[in-house]
């Protein structure tokens, strides 16, 4: 098997010079980090997964070698995206904040976001650019990384997604035909039925007679579509109503029995194994 490239976090793990002050995993596929950096030069070389990167403090010193030279400021923001390669000269101290999230799940958000196609997203290298509506997300993130609260960090990564949706900035939708997905429509059915009662045991067969497929050719649709199998975008929707349960005060096992694991500890193995912490750990960061 091929190596798989680093992510933008291994390359700056990998230099003498970048501290990593903080590190929070939010679940699926995830995660946000609190740099410091000072007279350093890296390369990214076609790293795995997109990096949405906030200059905290300084940024003077700091620019991209291959790009225009312009130097960054405190409060620039920039988009990484999933392969591309850049270089950085860094002179002066300066700290930062990184949002890491893979190639799938920024595309299983954009396609729920817009109703479409995941294969439709665009996302633009961008550096830099000033936002300051983006701000207090990511200083929110940085905030809930210093403190190890992951449900504040999670709702501020949400919010910080949708806004960069909303503004279109770096993520375009593609106007292009594309074969073998699902339409909007399918997918809107999927979902209602789905969301109608999350307790009942769901089937792919369910699902592919709900759309007039075969199960093998509602299984390669919704890949293709959605970015995901219909198995994990299940499970991601279970866990999400349960951490809205939880979040309300319901007991675990009830929070089991409605969103459709067979029971308690099966909701907790799931949960943890998703969100990196126990539904009980969850509750306790509310």
């Amino acid at each position: 098997m091929p190596d798989i490239p680093p992510s933008v976090a291994g390359f700056l793990a990998a230099s003498p010079q970048a501290r990593q002050e903080g590190y929070i995993d939010l679940g699926f596929q995830r995660q946000a980090s609190l740099w410091r950096n000072c007279h350093d030069r890296i390369s990214y070389v076609a790293p795995e997964g997109h990096c949405f990167s906030f200059y905290a403090q300084g940024g003077r010193g700091t620019r991209r070698v291959d790009g225009a030279p312009i130097n960054g400021w405190a409060g620039a923001v920039c988009i990484l995206p999933h392969g591309m390669d850049s270089e950085w000269e860094i002179t002066d101290p300066f700290s930062f904040v990184h949002l890491y999230l893979t190639d799938v799940e920024l595309r299983r958000a954009f396609a729920e976001t817009f109703d479409c196609d995941s294969r439709l997203m665009e996302l633009s290298d961008e550096t830099y650019f000033d936002a300051p509506w983006l701000a207090g997300h990511f200083l929110t993130i940085q905030q809930a990384t210093t403190s190890g609260n992951p449900v504040q960090a999670e709702e501020a990564v949400s919010e910080l997604i949708h806004a960069i949706f909303a503004a279109g900035i770096g993520v375009t939708q593609q106007r292009r035909q594309l074969a073998g997905g699902l339409s909007p429509y399918r997918m809107r059915q999927i979902r209602d039925h789905v969301r109608a009662d999350l307790s009942r045991k769901v089937t792919l067969e369910d699902l592919a007679r709900l759309c007039d497929l075969s199960a093998f050719h509602l299984q390669r649709s919704f890949r293709a579509t959605m970015g995901i199998s219909p198995s994990d975008w299940l499970l991601r929707l279970r866990i999400e109503a349960a951490k809205g349960m939880i979040a309300h005060g319901d007991e675990l096992a009830e929070v089991a029995s409605a969103t459709g694991f067979s029971s308690q500890s099966h909701l907790s193995r799931s949960f943890k194994a998703q969100m990196g912490l126990t539904p009980g750990a969850y509750r306790r960061c509310l």
